[in-house]
């Protein structure tokens, strides 16, 4: 003890703890940081992958609307039956007459094929001018719909709950949707070909 001066530990004023304590915590400290690296990077790269969800949320939100606001077609025709042929002998006879009008007789000797197809119509809608191969039995489900004779241009128009025969073999006609809101049809074709489009295009009518 008296061969030198004595060796006091000072007091460090920031830590609470001598030099000789504070510099071991230093060390451990030192040694503890690749951990602590390493936990940063990996919060780093949580918190990048939560913000890259956040962005595609994002713009999911502000694609949806957008995807959303596209108009649809103005028809749609799908079918609901496929094209079936009748396995029995079936004679199909229709006879329409309008207001009083001349009647026309409708008849087929075999009205297969047959398919059954909903069209929706939206407003303001119209069928070209076409014909069918055989009779068709129109239903409107939903709406109105503006059926145009091309023989005298006369318009008729059917609501919800009713329907009504379009004579085919040739017989020009257009359609359209009169109201502000979609139309739906279901439309029974007789004497359809096996394959191929239930319209065939005419010449327009001048009406």
């Amino acid at each position: 003890m008296r061969g030198g001066p004595l060796w006091v530990p000072k007091w460090s004023l920031t830590t609470g703890q001598t030099d000789a304590n504070r510099g071991h915590r230093v060390a451990a400290s030192n040694q503890a940081s690749p951990d602590r690296g390493r936990k940063g990077g990996s919060v780093r790269g949580k918190r990048a992958i939560l913000a890259a969800i956040a962005a595609l949320m994002i713009i999911g939100v502000y694609a949806l609307p957008a995807l959303a606001d596209e108009p649809p077609p103005p028809i749609v025709g799908e079918a609901l039956t496929g094209r079936s042929a009748f396995t029995d002998d079936i004679d199909l006879k229709f006879k329409i007459s309008h207001d009083g009008s001349e009647t026309t007789v409708v008849r087929t000797s075999d009205p297969s094929n047959t398919v059954v197809v909903r069209y929706t119509v939206q407003p303001g809608a119209h069928f070209p001018w076409h014909t069918h191969a055989g009779p068709v039995v129109v239903n409107v489900v939903a709406g109105e719909l503006t059926y145009i004779d091309a023989d005298d241009c006369g318009e008729r128009t059917y609501t919800a709950g009713q329907a009504f025969v379009d004579a085919g073999h040739g017989h020009s006609h257009s359609a359209f949707n009169p109201t502000s809101s979609a139309t739906v049809l279901i439309a029974t074709f007789f004497e359809a070909p096996a394959s191929g489009p239930l319209l065939i295009p005419t010449e327009p009518a001048h009406c």
